[in-house]
């Protein structure tokens, strides 16, 4: 496929974080290593067609609303497409721009594979096809360079906490996982030991998935733990709480927050939630296999690994597909 310098680079997702930064990672990786301009596309729905299937979204360009951001020509070199709302226009993409554009996909997309020209999910997926290839985690925009430049706001703060700072990432309730205030409580309790008996200083942040009672039994018990806990308010300081910890900790839930902890090469602690992990079992059994993660059972741990850089391979994969 010959394309020209610098390449252009889409992104098309609904705009949700968790989704698009996985998408912008992978773009950005693309980017250090080559010349390339990336535009972020936001898709929004009219609000009729909002909850509509994919299947019946034969026209989704007519259906967007009137914020959405446009999915047309110029079409880019490459489109970066994550999450559900994405696929009824990544799988038009290659027919609309007349082969143009190369077609990445992120996650298991759950349809016929041949509209995209690489899938790009998560190992524990499984997902299997000549035009797959799988990483362990998701794509992240993680790099040293980026966690200096979001804490340099932050810096003067987190500064004055005593070390070992303990990053503390709580995700929320999910298909596999419950967290109930029961279970705050007793991940509560957990963390400020680790906190107390270390001397150190706690730098918790919520996920949008945290449920209100889950999130309010651990704000109760961790008032007054020696730190910082966000509360939603004012600028997101979660890229500054992975550069300034010593350790992380990371509920069990999420993919994404896992990956992008690992890409520190700082010691990561994955905190249990109760109910049966699935596929995400596998995820943690890799990351612990990759000397990346280890269980927390209330001690505080340290070691060294190198750090996980699936997002770097995903996009040397992307280019030498592409240029085959």
């Amino acid at each position: 496929m010959a394309v020209n310098l610098p390449l252009s680079i889409w992104t098309v997702t609904d705009g949700r974080v968790g989704i698009e930064n996985q998408a912008l990672g992978l773009a950005e990786a693309i980017q250090r290593l080559t010349p390339a301009e990336i535009t972020t596309k936001r898709l929004r729905f009219q609000h009729l067609f909002d909850r509509w299937p994919n299947a019946l979204r034969f026209w989704p360009r007519a259906m967007l609303a009137d914020a959405s951001d446009r999915i047309e020509a110029p079409f880019p070199d490459i489109a970066i497409a994550n999450g559900r709302a994405s696929l009824p226009f990544s799988t038009r993409l290659k027919h609309w721009s007349g082969g143009r554009t190369y077609v990445v996909q992120l996650q298991d997309p759950r349809t016929d594979l041949s509209a995209f020209d690489l899938v790009i999910p998560p190992l524990h997926d499984g997902v299997i096809g000549p035009n797959v290839f799988s990483i362990l985690g998701s794509p992240n925009r993680i790099t040293s360079e980026r966690l200096e430049q979001e804490a340099a706001p932050f810096r003067t703060q987190l500064a004055e906490l005593a070390r070992p700072r303990i990053a503390v990432l709580i995700g929320g309730r999910s298909k596999a996982y419950d967290m109930s205030a029961a279970t705050a409580e007793r991940l509560a309790d957990q963390v400020a030991q680790a906190v107390e008996t270390s001397g150190g200083s706690l730098l918790l942040t919520f996920s949008r998935r945290t449920p209100g009672a889950a999130r309010a039994a651990l704000m109760a018990r961790l008032d007054g733990v020696p730190g910082l806990i966000w509360d939603g308010e004012g600028p997101n300081p979660y890229f500054a709480f992975l550069e300034a910890a010593d350790h992380i900790l990371v509920t069990a839930d999420s993919v994404n927050m896992a990956a992008e902890a690992a890409a520190t090469g700082k010691p990561v602690q994955i905190l249990a939630l109760d109910g049966d992990g699935g596929k995400f079992d596998a995820l943690h059994a890799a990351l612990q296999s990759r000397g990346a993660t280890r269980p927390f059972s209330g001690t505080l741990e340290s070691w060294t690994y190198a750090p996980l850089t699936e997002t770097d391979r995903a996009a040397r994969e992307v280019l030498a597909r592409m240029r085959a």
